[in-house]
Order: structure tokens, then sequence, then C-alpha cells
């Protein structure tokens, strides 16, 4: 991993940002940015779109109390049509990494750089795989942004986030077409802007069954 490599060249707060949710129709972006103890033991920590819901759990958890310093942001819906999805993400883990309560001396990210932080930043082509911050933020991410959506679904239950998360499943396309677009869908992704046009420009409330 390159964290070692970093250590060598006097590197102590080495921290690993990714994001979860660039994709979806519906939902927040949300990152997470973790720094890790100098020689992490964990086992298994990959992508964590690679890993069952238990198994990133459990990491979650292990990454949780062994790291020196975790953090998440959150980027709704509303501010991803107004700025688009790069941007929201990049502002996602800008979020993550200025709230840390420790400072990085250098940040591992996955292929993307964010200009609005000053500090050494590495890019990383694969960086989930290659970089065992990146990897137990992208856990971290994802669980956060898992439960979130289960929250989503409670409220808006026509649409199945529970089960697909937001992510653009044949099942959450036919609820958008038979019910329009919640509060929470991203108005200006392709399959929510054209469903739009059919329910007016603020959708519904997506809250019941008709």
């Amino acid at each position: 991993m390159i964290e070692r490599r970093l250590r060598d060249f006097g590197f102590r707060a080495i921290a690993g940002t990714d994001e979860v949710g660039r994709g979806c129709l519906a939902g927040p972006v949300v990152a997470a940015c973790v720094i890790l103890d100098c020689e992490p033991t964990m086992v298994g920590v990959n992508d964590s779109k690679l890993l069952d819901g238990n198994h990133r759990a459990a990491l979650c958890g292990q990454i949780l109390r062994c790291a020196r310093a975790v953090q998440v942001g959150v980027v709704e819906p509303q501010t991803i049509d107004a700025i688009n999805i790069l941007r929201a993400s990049k502002l996602a883990m800008a979020h993550a990494v200025e709230n840390l309560d420790v400072r990085p001396d250098v940040l591992l990210l996955d292929a993307v750089t964010i200009e609005s932080l000053e500090m050494p930043q590495i890019p990383l082509i694969e960086g989930d795989r290659r970089s065992i911050s990146i990897a137990a933020a992208s856990i971290v991410a994802k669980v956060y942004r898992d439960l979130l959506m289960e929250s989503y679904h409670d409220r808006y239950p026509v649409y199945g986030f529970r089960h697909h998360r937001g992510y653009a499943t044949e099942e959450h396309q036919a609820a958008l077409k038979l019910y329009g677009p919640s509060p929470i869908h991203r108005k200006s992704f392709e399959g929510v802007d054209e469903v739009m046009l059919l329910f007016g420009r603020d959708g519904n409330d997506g809250g019941t069954a008709r």
C-alpha cells in the first residue's frame, strides 16, 4: 500500500477520501475521510462496492474503532442539481476533510483532486485498491449513505430505496414512471428529468401510493 511509502518520506497524518452515490438518481452524494493508525491490521478492506452488506458493516465498525480520525460529508440533491455531480462529489469530500479533528499531512484520492483544499494531494487511479485509507473511506461513506437511504425508504416507500439505494434499477425506474420524482430525486439527471415533464417541474411528495 502507498501509505507505507509515504511514511518512509516522513508523512504521518495520511488521509484517504472517497465518495459514494455519484451515479444515483436519488439521494445525496456522501463522502468520508479517514486517517488510519500508522500500521493498520485490518483484513479485507477493499472497494466498498465489492463487499456484501454484512461484511461492509463489520469492517466499518473496525475502521471507526481503530482510526485516528473519521469524518463524513453530505451534499444534498438540490445542490447536486445546482452545481453538477462532479462538483458536488468534490464538495462532499472537501467537507469531510475540513471537518476532521486532525489536519492531514497528505490527502489520497481516487483519481481526482480537490481544488478548494490547500494541502498536498495524490490522485490515484483505482485508488480504493491501492490505498487502504481510500478503501476505508469508501466503506464508511457507503455504510453511512445506505443508512440514509433506508431512512428515506421509510419516508418514500413506493420507490424501494432500501433495496437499490437510489440507483437506476428497473424497479426504481418503474416507480418513477408511476409516481413521478420525490423531493430527494436529482431533477437534473437523465431518467428523472424526462419524468418531470409528465408530473410537473416540482414532482410530488412520493409518500403514498395512489
